[in-house]
C-alpha cells in the first residue's frame, strides 16, 4: 500500500481500515512510520493502539521510545499498557527501570508477564531477580508461578546464591504447582543442594513433579 493511501486508512472512522494501516507500515522506515504511529497513539480503540505500541518496538527510535513509556504508563487498557512494557524491552539497557519500575507499580497479571518473559531471556539478572522477587510476593498465583521457574535463569549469574535460597523455600510448597515449579528452576542449577532438592521432588506424591525432576537428567 502506498503512503498517502496508508495516511488515508489511519484517519478512517473504520477500526479495521485503521489496523490495516498500521500493518501496511511494516514496509517502510522508521523515520516514516514513528510520526504515522505518534498520530494514533490516543485511538479510542484499545487493539488499535497495542497495534501502534507493537509497531514501535519494531521501528526503534529515540521519539518512540518516549512514547512507548508514556504509553505503558499512562494507558487505561492493560493489554496497551502490556504491548507497550514488551516493546519497550526491545530497547535493552535504556529501558530496564523502567520496567522494573513499572512492575512494582502495576500489578495487572499479562503486564507483569509482559515485562518478566524478555527479561528472562536478557543480560540484567538484577533486575531480572528483583522482579521475580516483587512477583513471588504479589497475590497472582499464575505471575508467582512463572516468577519461580524463571529464577533458575539466574544460574551461573551473580544472583545465584540469592536466587537458589528463593528456590529452596519452594521445595516444601502446600501446591503441587509450586513445587513443580521449584523444580524446574532447580535444575537449572549446577549445586549440591540443588541437586539434594531435585532428588527430594523426584520421589514427590504427584507425578507432575516427579516428571519435572526427571527431565533434568535428560
Amino acid at each position: 500500500m502506498e503512503i498517502n493511501q496508508i495516511q488515508v486508512y489511519l484517519n478512517s472512522s473504520d477500526s479495521q481500515e485503521r489496523l490495516k494501516a498500521l500493518t501496511e507500515l511494516r514496509n517502510y522506515e522508521s523515520e516514516i512510520v514513528v510520526p504515522l504511529l505518534k498520530t494514533r497513539q490516543r485511538d479510542p480503540e484499545f487493539l488499535v493502539r497495542s497495534f501502534v505500541a507493537m509497531g514501535l518496538g519494531n521501528k526503534r527510535t529515540p521519539d518512540g521510545f518516549k512514547i512507548l513509556r508514556e504509553m505503558m504508563k499512562n494507558d487505561t487498557d492493560y493489554n496497551v499498557r502490556a504491548e507497550a512494557a514488551n516493546s519497550l524491552s526491545k530497547f535493552g539497557e535504556e529501558a530496564i527501570p523502567l520496567l522494573v519500575e513499572k512492575f512494582r507499580q502495576d500489578d495487572n497479571w499479562l503486564v507483569r508477564r509482559s515485562i518478566l518473559a524478555p527479561l528472562i531471556d536478557m543480560p540484567f539478572p538484577e533486575a531480572l531477580y528483583e522482579v521475580c522477587i516483587c512477583a513471588i510476593a504479589g497475590e497472582d498465583i499464575t505471575v508467582q508461578e512463572v516468577a519461580i521457574s524463571a529464577l533458575g535463569a539466574l544460574a551461573g549469574t551473580k544472583k545465584e546464591t540469592e536466587a537458589l535460597q528463593q528456590l529452596l523455600a519452594f521445595v516444601s510448597a502446600e501446591s503441587w504447582n509450586i513445587r513443580l515449579r521449584a523444580a524446574q528452576g532447580l535444575r537449572k542449577f549446577d549445586d549440591p543442594q540443588a541437586k539434594a532438592a531435585l532428588n527430594y521432588l523426584s520421589k514427590d506424591e504427584n507425578h507432575r513433579v516427579v516428571a519435572a525432576t526427571l527431565e533434568s537428567s535428560l
